[in-house]
């Protein structure tokens, strides 16, 4: 085993590797740009080291830097955990050459199979099915307007190099075709550094399932169980679980093999994924799989530990790090996962699955309004409060501290809430819960939205799908079901911040006055006048809420001419400056945290987590006109697609905008006429600032 290891990471994946080295005794380094000097990956190692601030790329990606960390620091081992370095050969080789182990499979294996092509061909040839789909170093718009002819649509285009979702593109007219090829070779440039293209028939419908293998040095390759990974958007995986739900033993033994072949074909070693699309019969998500008929399709393999591997662990009882590191200083797989059990289960092989695990994704994002449905956004802001959800079979992944800032400088995942059950019902009531119970004020997340996907009847029959969630955001009810809390629940927030705001207000004055609530203009014979507030939410749609102070010390609040509402609060601010409230409303009460971010409000309780400001005074002289496009998001400018004087639809892209590693086209919202342009490409922007204005054609 190593004595010192660097861990080429940050965020969560770092924190969870420095916990088994932690209990195993061995040291750990951790590396961090300037921006994370006091992220929780730092104080979870033994050791940090800064890293210079590089505007042209992430420096987490400075290979020849961080082995020279390495060196420095005496370290005998790297973990490159995922995302950045995990999957590139060439860092592989670079600590391999320098005598330091690469914890991971070999810079051969990666270069295989980071490759879907060549990947494509090893799994062929090991007598896995593939998608069908062009063959090639690369391919052109052309030749795959060709393949459309034959194969038909849709299709989809995917970066040769890396995974995530990343240059990945759905094509389903002919007319789409020249700008998604565009789109995905700047989306996997930027990502992998390769602009590569394959392309393939797109199955559907069909469920993601990935099987866990780990292989050592002596030619033992060993199936761990597998999981499912069909809730996706966007091709971005939101919620895995383990074992996959309504597979018979038929299908999940062919599944198995599959990628024990697979894996041996390539000469693999340590853990890997390999990921396959499977048919659902007859078109009825949800029915049974358990067939010799059922299609099965190799997609992928991810050369690396994976950002689900938690539900592998816990219904396996495996520590996978450990695994790794183990595989890595030479023990034969047998003996590597009896020591790396966490739990009592005995016997040789990979131990049988117990009971039920299911991961949520919880990512920085705002989901905002837009005209065609929910618009998802990358969020950026301060973390003014963070409280992690407890209890049975509950497991939180983190790389977030109350303190902190989310910024758009990397990846918008935050952390994973994980559960843990005797069976899938159980799991995902837990789940459910510990969602609820996540608290994260001053940057938006995607935690309620993933509360209101698990409840849906289709999740909890085991019924996704690839598109399930794609189809749900397409039907108006469903995405508004989806995408936002009722409109019941966000009055009740706005009862409860409203109620907190005098309450504070009163308490803080010291003799129950105050300025805002209490007026000595507004009072009238019976009691105070009620006071009214105006305030925006982050779609700057407006809202009224009318407060009148009762005489038992609560306050009747109204939320946009609706009945009033009699309120109480206890409860008192803390030191933090966050507010841990109980708030009753007749024999009902609710436990509420209200904290503030310059203009902005943050509350979280029952069924999600709100932000209103108050409505200023004036908007004049802003600047902003009728027509103005303004960003959505903080980023920066990747392309700039009309010109001033330009003739343009509505949903013509104007702008083109990458944050997060994510692009974002900002449109045209009406027919009309490029009247400015304030940006160029290379331009970092502001969310609100005004990148170009389209003026509506008058009728004639």
């Amino acid at each position: 085993m190593p004595d010192r290891v660097l861990i080429a990471n940050r965020g969560e994946i770092a924190v969870r590797i420095a916990a088994t080295l932690r209990r195993l005794g061995i040291e750990s380094v951790a590396v961090h740009a300037p921006q994370d000097a006091a992220a929780p990956h730092v104080a979870a190692c033994d050791h940090a080291v800064a890293l210079p601030a590089d505007e042209q790329r992430s420096p987490y990606l400075d290979v020849d830097r961080l082995v020279a960390i390495a060196r420095e620091r005496g370290c005998d081992a790297v973990h490159p955990g995922y995302g950045f370095l995990a999957e590139r050969a060439d860092a592989a080789r670079a600590f391999v050459d320098a005598g330091i182990a690469w914890i991971g499979p070999t810079a051969d294996a990666i270069d295989l199979l980071g490759d879907k092509i060549a990947s494509k061909r090893t799994a062929a040839d090991a007598d896995v099915p593939v998608v069908p789909g062009l063959q090639g170093d690369d391919v052109t718009a052309e030749q795959v307007r060709a393949f459309a002819d034959d194969a038909g649509l849709p299709l989809l285009l995917k970066a040769s190099a890396g995974g995530g979702g990343k240059g990945m593109r759905r094509v389903d007219a002919l007319a789409e075709l020249d700008g998604a090829v565009g789109a995905a070779r700047r989306e996997a440039q930027a990502a992998f550094g390769r602009a590569e293209l394959l392309v393939e028939r797109l199955v559907e419908p069909a469920r993601h399932v990935e099987v866990q293998i780990a292989a050592d040095h002596h030619g033992a390759v060993v199936a761990i169980g597998e999981r499912e990974c069909s809730l996706q958007r966007r091709h971005q995986k939101l919620v895995e679980e383990s074992p996959a739900p309504g597979l018979g033993d038929v299908l999940r033994t062919r599944l198995h093999e599959a990628a024990v072949r697979l894996a041996t074909a390539a000469g693999y070693r340590n853990l890997g994924t390999v990921e396959f699309l499977v048919g659902v019969p007859d078109a009825r998500p949800g029915s049974a799989c358990d067939d010799d008929a059922t299609e099965l399709f190799f997609l992928e393999m991810n050369a690396r530990l994976q950002v689900e591997h938690p539900v592998t662990e816990l219904v396996h009882g495996l520590d996978l790090v450990e695994l790794q590191l183990r595989i890595t200083d030479g023990e034969p797989l047998a003996d590597a996962m009896v020591a790396s059990r966490t739990d009592d289960r005995g016997g040789a092989g990979a131990p049988r699955p117990r009971g039920h695990a299911i991961e949520a994704r919880i990512c920085a994002e705002r989901i905002g309004a837009g005209p065609a449905g929910p618009v998802f956004l990358p969020a950026t802001g301060p973390v003014v409060a963070y409280a992690e959800p407890h209890g049975p079979g509950i497991r939180v992944d983190s790389g977030l501290a109350a303190g902190g800032d989310v910024t758009t400088a990397f990846d918008p995942m935050l952390l994973k809430v994980v559960a843990h059950g005797r069976d899938r019902d159980q799991a995902l009531e837990r789940l459910r819960r510990a969602l609820d119970e996540l608290t994260i004020l001053g940057v938006q997340t995607n935690a309620a939205f993933l509360r209101r996907l698990v409840d849906r009847p289709e999740v909890r029959a085991g019924a996704q799908t690839t598109t399930l969630v794609e189809a749900l955001l397409a039907d108006e009810d469903d995405a508004a079901g989806l995408a936002g809390p009722s409109d019941a629940a966000a009055a009740a927030a706005l009862r409860a911040l409203t109620a907190w705001r005098r309450h504070e207000e009163a308490v803080r004055t010291g003799d129950g006055r105050t300025a805002a609530f209490d007026r000595p203009d507004g009072w009238r014979i019976g009691g105070p006048a009620s006071t009214r507030l105006r305030m925006l939410d982050p779609d700057d749609a407006a809202v009224t809420v009318d407060l009148r102070p009762r005489a038992d010390g609560g306050s009747d609040v109204a939320v946009d001419g609706a009945d009033p509402v009699a309120v109480g609060v206890t409860g008192a601010l803390g030191p933090d400056g966050v507010a841990r409230i109980e708030v009753r409303e007749g024999h009902d009460a609710a436990r509420w945290t209200v904290g503030r971010d310059d203009d902005w409000w943050w509350v979280h309780g029952p069924d999600g987590t709100w932000s209103w400001r108050d409505m200023p005074e004036t908007t004049a002289g802003t600047g902003v006109g009728s027509g103005s496009l303004e960003a959505p998001l903080p980023g920066v400018v990747i392309a700039v697609r009309a010109a001033v004087g330009d003739a343009v639809t509505a949903g013509t892209v104007i702008v083109v905008l990458e944050s997060m590693k994510m692009e974002l086209e900002v449109v045209a919202p009406t027919d009309g006429v490029v009247g400015e342009v304030d940006v160029a490409v290379g331009d970092h922007v502001k969310r609100g600032q005004v990148l170009a204005a389209v003026q509506e054609e008058e009728s004639a």
